[in-house]
């Protein structure tokens, strides 16, 4: 596989903005990808790649399609240069911009004022590049962006540290900057897509602004609520409420302030968008919910290539039925363990039972490390195998069940993949699982159900579901009619392709809207939450002396 990844050019019909995804992640989102641009070989598409640290994706899992004439990679946390390092005096700050970026964040907060996020994105992204009045010099080294920090954290912070507060801010907001650049020197398209919120919805609503191009926002899942689960997993966010402070339904505050961050991103990526797209009904809800225009939103059906898939089934050989696969990411929001646990209990009542985890282990090796420890503990050496990454198409034949025990997804290939091939599935209850199993519309219903909905983090009744499709066979053959017959009427990826295809097309008709004469810049997000907190003494007092000191 030709793994090079040099590509330039100055034009492209369609940059895709890419966070932590394609070409470095195999799976998922990254699939959808690879496929979607293979899909329109008439088309140039340009890449632009987000990531947090260039170690964390080494080779590339997919090889670039011959259509894809630009590709570029940011790293918004890379270690500092040696010279970054060395000691900055303060710069002088002008206080009437910073009003103007409070008055912004305050907008962010408002519902009732978010029709008017845009035009004020449009007017401080002038001040935000290089030697502007709200530059990322200024944000980091003038006493006026002391002030509002220390002002912020005055009146909203509930947490006792300032010194926390005041790292965490700086941490969360110094890669605007950097998106600001990449905006202002980034490969020129007729359309720009953003294939979430978040960064690459940001660096989208950035270059919405800067060129006057259309911008489409596309969620597979929901980024704001994939970033809880994962903030509420991170153990490198400070708590420092004391343990009989502490509450489990209550989310700490650098939690919370992470969270409201990312949330502000999303509100800027979808007033900027002409187009919002979801993968079912519940997500285009969700989008609505969190300030997406429902005017502008849709629903796309992930499809997959039907005609493909279905001879898989004939390949399926006679034999008892007691292989079940999870097919996936080894990654903690696949929940890996309560597969295993759920294959523990299954053997107890169907002792050759056989659980085949097939998916990549690099991404989170602790993770991985973890659920072989755990299959090892169980003693479950001859009831599960951990098979690593395979082709798909090698695998379907060879099961009888798909398992899917995430805790969050949005619309699962792997799932429209497996009904094809003829394997019924035991999903949660997450994202269109529910809709996949049991039909979305009256007529989908009807053809009946193709597996079986369970409960999240609940083993137990995973592996009971598991037995009964297993050792039931006109139930396990209905399941199987069904899931081959959605997938083929509802979830072919012809459907999905030309409804994109309809929206590059228009988006391409459209006349470029004026353009702000501008350089580069960014509109920040908040950095507090409206919660009023008391006032602080020490650290604070502390801090602010050696700020003052070094001017």
């Amino acid at each position: 596989m030709d793994t090079s990844l040099e590509r330039r050019a100055a034009q492209a019909d369609v940059c895709l903005l890419l966070e932590g995804t394609f070409p470095y992640v195999r799976g998922g989102v990254s699939s959808w990808v690879n496929e979607m641009i293979r899909a329109y070989p008439q088309r140039a598409f340009g890449i632009v790649f987000i990531g947090g640290r260039k170690e964390d994706y080494a080779r590339p899992a997919y090889a670039l399609p011959e259509n894809v004439v630009h590709f570029e990679e940011h790293y918004l946390y890379e270690a500092a240069p040696a010279d970054a390092k060395l000691h900055h005096r303060a710069v002088r700050g002008e206080r009437d911009a910073f009003a103007r970026s409070a008055a912004f964040h305050e907008m962010l907060r408002s519902r009732e004022q978010q029709p008017g996020i845009g035009a004020m994105m449009v007017e401080l992204i002038s001040m935000l590049g290089e030697g502007g009045r709200l530059s990322s010099e200024q944000f980091l080294h003038s006493r006026e962006a002391w002030e509002y920090i220390e002002q912020q954290y005055l009146e909203r912070c509930t947490d006792p540290s300032f010194t926390d507060y005041f790292w965490t801010v700086r941490h969360m907001h110094q890669p605007l900057w950097q998106l600001a650049r990449v905006a202002a020197q980034t490969v020129r398209a007729q359309t720009y897509h953003t294939i979430s919120t978040g960064y690459a919805g940001y660096l989208g609503a950035l270059l919405h602004h800067r060129t006057g191009r259309p911008l489409v926002v596309s969620e597979h899942g929901i980024y704001t609520k994939e970033r809880k689960i994962d903030l509420l997993q991170s153990r490198w966010i400070r708590d420092n409420r004391g343990v009989f402070e502490r509450d489990v339904s209550d989310v700490s505050y650098f939690r919370d302030l992470w969270l409201r961050f990312f949330e502000a991103l999303g509100r800027l990526a979808y007033d900027a968008a002409d187009e919002i797209v979801a993968l079912y009904e519940g997500n285009r809800q969700r989008q609505i919910a969190d300030g997406a225009r429902a005017e502008r939103t849709r629903t796309i059906p992930n499809g997959i290539d039907v005609d493909r898939l279905m001879p898989l089934a004939a390949q399926r050989r006679a034999r008892p039925r007691r292989v079940v696969a999870l097919i996936g990411r080894v990654v903690p929001i696949k929940d890996i363990k309560t597969f295993i646990r759920a294959i523990f209990i299954a053997a107890r009542t169907m002792p050759d039972i056989e659980g085949w985890i097939v998916g990549p282990e690099d991404e989170d090796p602790a993770y991985a490390r973890e659920c072989h420890a755990l299959a090892q503990s169980l003693g479950l050496q001859r009831n599960l195998k951990f098979l690593g990454f395979q082709r798909i198409d090698d695998v379907l034949p060879q099961i009888d069940l798909l398992a899917l025990s995430s805790i969050s997804e949005a619309l699962p290939l792997v799932v429209l993949e497996g009904f094809a091939a003829g394997v019924p599935a035991i999903t949660t209850d997450v994202g269109a699982c529910r809709e996949l199993i049991e039909g979305a519309l009256p007529e989908d219903r009807a053809l009946g159900a193709a597996g079986a909905v369970v409960q999240i983090a609940n083993p137990a009744e995973l592996a009971s579901a598991t037995l009964a499709l297993l050792s039931d066979e006109p139930r396990w053959l209905a399941a199987q009619r069904a899931a081959a017959q959605r997938a083929a009427r509802y979830y072919r990826r012809s459907q999905m392709v030309e409804r994109y295809e309809a929206i590059y097309a228009r988006c391409a008709a459209q006349t470029e809207r004026p353009r702000n004469d501008i350089v580069s810049g960014a509109a920040l997000p908040a950095p507090g939450c409206p919660v009023h907190g008391k006032g602080r003494g020490g650290a604070l007092a502390a801090l602010r002396a050696a700020f003052n000191r070094s001017r």
